[in-house]
C-alpha cells in the first residue's frame, strides 16, 4: 500500500489556459507542451492510515491544496475499493510557484505513485486523466516527452499520449528564472472574459497539427516559432480578461529582447513564458551554449534543461 514516483515539470509550447468543466478539469481546447528535465517532483504516497495527510518541501498542506490532493487520490481511492486514508510527502528539486510548472510534475508524481500504492496497474494515458484533476497540465506531465493533452468531453476523453521522446528530438532548454510569486488557478475560470479569448482558441485549434507535424519532423525552428507566437497570444488573453493580469516583469521583457537580438545574430533561439515571468529559451542542443552566454550578462539564474521522460514510479521511498 506504498509506492514512489517522480514526474517531470513542462513547458507549454501550445499552451494551456482556461476550463470549460471546473469540476472535471477540461480545457477549452488541446494543447502542446515538451517535459523539461533534470527537473522532477519525487512524491511518496501511502494508504492504510485512519486520516489524510499530505506534506510539499516539509510543509502541511491544507485548505485548497489538499482539495487539490483528494481530487486525484478520492477517484482512485474508489476505483480500488479502498478507504483508508493516506499520507502523502513529495519534494521538488527546482523552486515552486516562479512559472516552471511545478502543479505539473506535482500532480502526474502523486497519481502515478498513488494509483501504484493502490496496485491498479493503469496505463499511462489513464493515469493521465486522474493527474489531470490535480492540475490540467499534469496530464502532459505524465506522459512525458513531448505530449499533447486533448481538451475531450469527460473524464476518460480527456488524457495525454506523448507524441516524441527525448530520444527523438534533441532540444536545449534554457529556464532563466524570474522569481515573481504567482496564482492563475482562478484564471483558468475568468479566461472567457477577454475579448481575443475566441480568436485565440480558433488559432489554437488551427496550430495544433502544426506543432505536432514540427515536432515529428525534428524542425525546431518551426517548434520555437510556434511556441514563440503562442507565448504572445497567451499573454495577449491573461492582460485583457476581467483580472487583467500582467504577469511579465521588466526582467522578463529584457530576456525577450535579449533573445531576439541573439537571433539577429545567426542563432536559433526562441523564447516561451508559461503562465508567469519565467522566460523558456530554446533552441538547438549544440547551440546551446552560445545562446547560454547571449543571456548570462542579463545577471540571471539559468537552468539547463532537456527533453525529460514520462512520469514513473521508483524504489526510493521517502519516508
Amino acid at each position: 500500500m506504498k509506492a514512489s514516483a517522480t514526474a517531470i515539470p513542462i513547458q507549454g509550447l501550445i499552451k494551456y489556459h482556461g476550463l470549460k468543466d471546473e469540476k472535471l478539469r477540461l480545457p477549452y481546447h488541446d494543447s502542446i507542451s515538451v517535459c523539461t528535465a533534470p527537473l522532477h517532483t519525487h512524491t511518496t504516497v501511502e494508504f492504510g492510515y485512519d486520516e489524510d495527510s499530505a506534506e510539499f518541501d516539509g510543509k502541511a498542506a491544507s485548505g485548497r491544496p489538499m482539495e487539490r490532493i483528494r481530487a486525484v487520490i478520492d477517484p482512485l481511492r474508489r476505483l480500488a475499493g479502498e478507504e483508508t486514508g493516506f499520507r502523502m510527502v513529495s519534494r521538488n528539486s527546482f523552486q515552486s510557484n516562479i512559472g516552471l510548472g511545478a502543479s505539473a510534475s506535482g500532480f502526474a508524481a502523486l497519481a502515478m505513485a498513488a494509483q501504484a500504492a493502490l496496485e491498479l496497474k493503469l496505463s499511462l494515458r489513464d493515469v493521465s486523466t486522474f493527474a489531470r484533476l490535480g492540475a490540467g497540465s499534469a496530464s502532459r506531465s505524465v506522459a512525458g516527452g513531448f505530449s499533447i493533452w486533448y481538451e475531450g468531453k469527460d473524464m476518460t476523453s480527456s488524457y495525454a499520449d506523448m507524441i516524441a521522446s527525448s530520444k527523438n528530438l534533441d532540444m536545449g532548454i534554457l529556464a532563466v528564472l524570474v522569481p515573481a510569486w504567482k496564482s492563475t488557478e482562478s484564471a483558468h475560470g475568468t479566461v472567457a472574459s477577454s475579448p481575443f479569448f475566441h480568436a485565440r482558441v480558433e488559432y489554437v485549434r488551427q496550430t495544433i497539427p502544426l506543432m505536432v507535424r514540427a515536432i515529428k519532423d525534428k524542425n525546431l525552428t518551426r517548434i520555437g516559432e510556434l511556441a514563440e507566437l503562442d507565448t504572445l497570444l497567451l499573454h495577449g488573453i491573461t492582460m485583457t480578461g476581467i483580472d487583467q493580469l500582467f504577469l511579465w516583469r521588466p526582467e522578463t521583457v529584457q530576456i525577450i529582447l535579449a533573445v531576439k537580438e541573439m537571433r539577429k545574430s545567426g542563432l536559433d533561439c526562441h523564447f516561451s513564458i508559461d503562465t508567469g515571468a519565467t522566460v523558456y529559451v530554446n533552441s538547438p542542443l549544440e547551440q546551446m551554449k552560445d545562446v547560454r552566454q547571449g543571456l548570462e550578462p542579463l545577471g540571471m539564474n539559468i537552468l539547463d534543461c532537456h527533453v525529460g521522460d514520462e512520469a514513473k514510479v521508483v524504489k526510493q521511498h521517502l519516508f
